[in-house]
């Protein structure tokens, strides 16, 4: 059953995702770990070959630059923890949450990703759409499920802004 406010939650965000497509389907595996300055947050493998972020509980200043890399972990780790959320599960620590490794598994990921958030889109009714959600902000701060997927579209169409900005960086850095 269609409800308006789902119908234009999953607009936007299908429209979010046609934007993302321009950037994730041209992106080369050289691209994920390119560090466009000395101040930057990427992923790194530990000694396990786990891929890791780089992280501080305090944002640093000056802030450092994201490769594509950790923004790709980074939209991983939030989109998977606001299905999470929606799903009423609880979500892996941010800690246990690895990048995979290499562009083609993390494209494959977000895709996997993308199809999960879509069948919790599609299932959510107006009375669902009202259910208080904690996540990403405090449990009292009074917000819904539609709150939480309209942040969904609005965190997704900023990383996906700044992965494009730093593929198109490097292909003019290249030129």
């Amino acid at each position: 059953m269609s409800t308006p406010r789902r119908d234009l939650l999953r607009w936007q965000f299908d429209l979010t995702w046609s934007l993302a497509a321009i950037h994730l389907d041209t992106l080369m595996p050289e691209d994920f770990l390119w560090e466009p300055t000395d101040l930057v947050w990427t992923v790194r493998p530990d000694p396990q070959g786990i891929w890791r972020p780089d992280w501080a509980d305090t944002e640093p200043d000056p802030m450092p630059v994201p490769t594509i890399g950790w923004l790709t972990w980074h939209i991983g780790w939030w989109w998977g923890t606001a299905i999470d959320h929606a799903e009423k599960r609880i979500p892996p620590a941010r800690a246990d949450v690895h990048w995979p490794g290499d562009g083609a598994a993390t494209i494959a990921c977000l895709r996997d990703l993308r199809e999960e958030w879509v069948r919790v889109l599609d299932r959510l009714t107006e009375a669902d759409l009202d259910l208080p959600s904690a996540y990403p902000w405090p449990a009292d701060a009074g917000l819904t499920l539609a709150h939480l997927a309209g942040w969904v579209n609005a965190e997704l169409m900023k990383n996906v802004a700044e992965i494009g900005h730093l593929r198109m960086l490097r292909t003019a850095s290249l030129a």
